[in-house]
């Protein structure tokens, strides 16, 4: 260099080559605070956008584990209410916006993504509800999701199990619950990967005593996850869940047996079994970054069973025999979805298309049991059943279509589409005094099913939604089958059509507020009941038909907020607190029925209130709780009171938990106090199984876990 300030300086001149490195492939999984969140455009092969949609995710929140408790798992979930069918958590019961809780009948029940109810389309209601322990998420999205997945009213609820570990090649998890009511819960699990294989499995069993008399229960749940990296563009996975069950039922009480000792039971000789095999293979290739399909082929072979004497609680159980009623249920689905990303100047677009194919087949017998006091499921006439024997095969096949259209950056329009096949048939016998008398039923039909959803994003933390889409839920086999001689049904019964209308805006502002405020109205069209009718001849018969419609509409909201990142008070620890609140008039319209219309449609609470309060520091997490659902009727001519505590309203209530968690090292420690203030409440009167009557909640419990991680 020609000057005199570099005359003594030696130059080095280095050259860089690139030099491309192949490793082997992992994951990055992001840690957040957060345990609900919402999700936007499309992920795999879903759509979200323009969706009210909820992902909890269950290893960042504080609650029951051990009792799968419904009020803690969804406490963030604007308007669930729930049913307490056990204080074990075995059957889950929850809805939204005024319909029926039982079960989870409203809502498409998956896990993992396939159907885990009884029948999807002819019996949707679900007996198992897969342990909190072995699941990952919870994921939530409302009525739109029928377009996609098909019915109910209520939208999908997909539980998504836990994996293994994907940088380890075991690990696992022992982990055992001690609580009130003689309740103990053994969750153990392992998992991890090896070169492309990743696997996972868990066995869960759980004893209790139960907060009643006659309330013994054993269940027993395994499950094995196994999947398979084939190339680069291929994953194969088979999974396999196995649960069996056996629960004493109590019975239910009047209103009097109730407010004198809720823990009471009159009922020593009523029982419920059930038996749940889902087996699942699926199949994700992808084609490039812009181009995937996923393949689900699933069954169920389950069946359920119960024996008892299911007469009102102001009667004696006076009867020797008892009534046997068993259902076999055997299953066959495939879906096949398409996801393809693409773009125009530099809008991204995004479409699926998907086809369903699903046949079920289920057999329900009922007849006279033993006159015993055990749990005996044999009929004493098997080759001639004393009530009924009847068969109920259904088929569904649909194609749908949903796109993604980014108009600008900041507005996207999302319509969608599906067509539906559905034909449900009943074949069978029921028995009179004097004659068996056959009857066989069947109906098939078709239609399409629109949607349209609306985003707009106001900023980068926060976007407002619309979304509006039909729904239906199909008829099922409990409303086609005629139980005697003075039992008719309308051969015009028609499925339950409307649709559901969202609109909100939600947000996450730097890990301090997140929120989603918006209102629904939901309107529930051709809802099946039945009325009181004689024929030509003067003879009474009950009809079911399809006797009203029903609307819902109000408010949900949800927000969280952390004051100690707002304050700076990370020293004291994080402190969190959220508020999930829904307002509901639903009312029955449009109809004939002069003593139903302009009232309360069945369970639903016209206010459902959840607030609590979170600690964290360092290793050590704990959350207060507080629980608020207002009354609720349980028939639609919104009856206060009856001599047999079958119909009546269910006065409004509130809980209080408290719950807690440390961990040391590879060891974990839990504390859960469920209703604190030891509120006597109940949340269903039951028409038959598992009462008929009020159905009490439990008392207070405690309940501590300790677990050993590996």
């Amino acid at each position: 260099i020609p000057s005199s300030d570099y005359k003594d300086t030696v130059f080095i001149v280095l050259t860089l080559k690139y030099k491309h490195l192949k490793t082997k492939e992992f994951t990055v999984i992001a840690q957040t605070k957060i345990a609900t969140r919402f999700r936007q455009g499309i992920q795999g092969v879903t759509i979200y956008e323009g969706k009210k949609n909820e992902l909890i995710e269950l290893n960042l929140i504080n609650a029951n584990m051990a009792t799968n408790n419904t009020r803690q798992l969804f406490s963030k979930i604007p308007g669930i209410n729930v049913i307490e069918n056990d204080g074990a958590g075995i059957q889950l019961g929850l809805a939204v916006r005024g319909l029926n809780p039982n079960r989870i009948s409203e809502f498409n029940s998956r896990q993992n993504g396939y159907d885990i109810s009884a029948d999807a389309l002819g019996y949707p209601e679900s007996y198992y509800t897969p342990p909190s322990d072995g699941v990952e998420s919870i994921e939530i999205i409302r009525g739109a999701a029928g377009l996609q997945f098909g019915s109910q009213f209520g939208g999908l609820l997909n539980f998504k199990m836990r994996s293994g570990s994907p940088d380890k090649a075991v690990s696992g998890k022992l982990s055992q619950t001690y609580g009130s009511y003689g309740l103990f819960n053994s969750f153990n699990s392992i998992g991890g990967t090896s070169k492309k294989t990743q696997y996972y499995a868990f066995y869960n069993h759980k004893p209790g005593t139960g907060y009643r008399k006659n309330s013994d229960f054993e269940i027993n749940t395994i499950y094995g996850s196994l999947k398979q990296r084939i190339g680069t563009k291929l994953e194969l996975a088979l999974d396999i869940t196995a649960m069996e069950y056996n629960m004493k039922q109590p019975g239910g009480l009047t209103d009097a047996q109730f407010k004198s000792n809720p823990r009471q039971s009159d009922r020593n000789r009523n029982y419920f079994q059930a038996k749940w095999l889902i087996p699942a293979l699926s199949l994700d290739y992808t084609f490039s970054d812009t181009k995937r399909i996923n393949i689900r082929l699933f069954s169920l072979i389950a069946s359920r069973s119960s024996v008892g004497n299911l007469i009102p609680p102001n009667q004696p159980d006076y009867r020797p025999n008892r009534n046997l009623m068993i259902d076999n249920y055997l299953n066959l689905g495939l879906e096949a979805r398409f996801a393809t990303d693409y773009y125009i100047k530099s809008h991204k677009f995004s479409w699926i298309v998907g086809v369903r194919g699903y046949q079920g087949n289920t057999h329900r017998r009922q007849g006279l049991g033993t006159d015993g006091s055990d749990a005996n499921y044999g009929f004493i006439h098997p080759d001639k059943l004393d009530n009924s024997d009847f068969r109920f095969p259904s088929t569904n096949l649909a194609v749908f279509s949903e796109h993604i259209f980014r108009i600008s950056k900041k507005l996207s329009i999302t319509p969608g589409a599906r067509v539906e096949y559905i034909k449900t048939n009943s074949t069978g016998y029921f028995q009179t005094d004097t004659a068996q008398i056959s009857d066989q039923r069947s109906s098939a039909r078709s239609f399409p099913l629109l949607g349209l959803g609306i985003s707009w994003t106001v900023n980068e933390w926060s976007n407002a939604y619309y979304n509006i889409s039909q729904s239906y839920s199909a008829v099922n086999f409990n409303d086609i089958r005629v139980v005697n001689s003075s039992f008719k049904v309308d051969p015009n019964l028609k499925d339950v059509k409307g649709y559901n209308l969202d609109f909100g805006y939600r947000g996450k502002y730097k890990d301090i507020l997140t929120f989603d405020v918006g209102g629904f109205y939901l309107a529930y069209n051709n809802r099946i009941g039945v009325l009181t009718k004689s024929d030509a001849n003067f003879n009474v018969f009950r009809y079911r038909t399809n006797i009203a419609d029903s609307r819902s509409l109000g408010a949900e909201s949800y927000i969280e907020y952390d004051f100690g990142k707002h304050f700076s008070l990370v020293k004291l620890g994080g402190i969190s607190i959220f508020n999930s609140f829904a307002l509901i008039n639903a009312e029955y319209i449009n109809t004939s029925q002069k003593s139903i219309l302009g009232k309360k449609v069945e369970y639903a609470p016209q206010t459902i209130y959840r607030t609590g309060i979170t600690f964290k520091k360092r290793l050590l997490s704990a959350t207060l709780q507080y629980s608020y659902t207002s009354e609720q009727f349980t028939d639609a001519t919104n009856t206060f009171f009856t001599p047999n505590a079958v119909n009546g309203i269910i006065p409004s209530y509130q809980v209080i938990d408290l719950s807690a968690s440390y961990r040391w090292r590879y060891l974990s420690f839990g504390f859960t106090l469920n209703n604190l203030g030891n509120s006597s409440y109940f949340t269903r009167r039951a028409d038959g199984y598992p009462g008929p009557g009020i159905l009490p909640a439990d008392g207070r419990g405690y309940f501590g876990n300790i677990a050993y991680n590996f």
